[in-house]
């Protein structure tokens, strides 16, 4: 166990230095290519800063005003009689839209319910079983110039529901093998 946390504290200094390297060998201005990147990439966070900013303001909006909490309840109702628990249907909207704001909420959940509770484990799963649809979609898309997204929205929604499913079935065999 010992060398595993030794071979990650170095491996990460190794891969750049690595990349260093490789770059020096193979005659590249390793430095100019450097800030050559970092120069596209900045201008890469001008361009998606609004879009990131809109997103972060309605997920506060949805969350202060208690729309989000009206929908939950609403929702929570149908989803609870199908096994998944009416209280991480706020969780599962957020996450569609903002990771950040998502751990926030499972933070919220873990104080009321328990890291070990079935909501906990299951929220727990649902973070990493699910994506931000909907800030992927218009950061990537945007960045990339993508007009029609074709089936990409469908196929995300598709995922995610995947991704509940197997947070309710993995939470609940955790649960069961104590």
């Amino acid at each position: 166990m010992h060398i595993l946390l030794y071979i990650s504290d170095f491996i990460v200094p190794f891969i750049i230095l690595s990349i260093v390297i490789y770059g020096i060998l193979s005659g590249i201005n390793v430095y100019e290519s450097f800030i050559k990147g970092a120069r596209s990439g900045f201008l890469t966070v001008i361009r998606i800063m609004p879009t990131l900013i809109g997103l972060m303001a309605a997920v506060g909006i949805l969350r202060a005003s208690g729309f989000l909490d009206f929908i939950a309840a609403l929702l929570g109702k149908f989803t609870s009689g199908i096994g998944f628990p009416g209280e991480l249907v706020p969780l599962t909207i957020v996450k569609m839209f903002s990771s950040s704001a998502a751990t926030g909420l499972l933070l919220d959940i873990f104080k009321e319910f328990g890291t070990d509770s079935r909501i906990g484990l299951i929220a727990s799963i649902t973070l990493c079983c699910t994506e931000t649809i909907f800030y992927t979609m218009s950061v990537y898309f945007m960045t990339a110039g993508v007009k029609h997204s074709r089936y990409t929205l469908a196929g995300a929604l598709l995922a995610t529901f995947a991704g509940l499913a197997a947070s309710v079935i993995l939470g609940d065999l955790m649960l069961a093998a104590g």
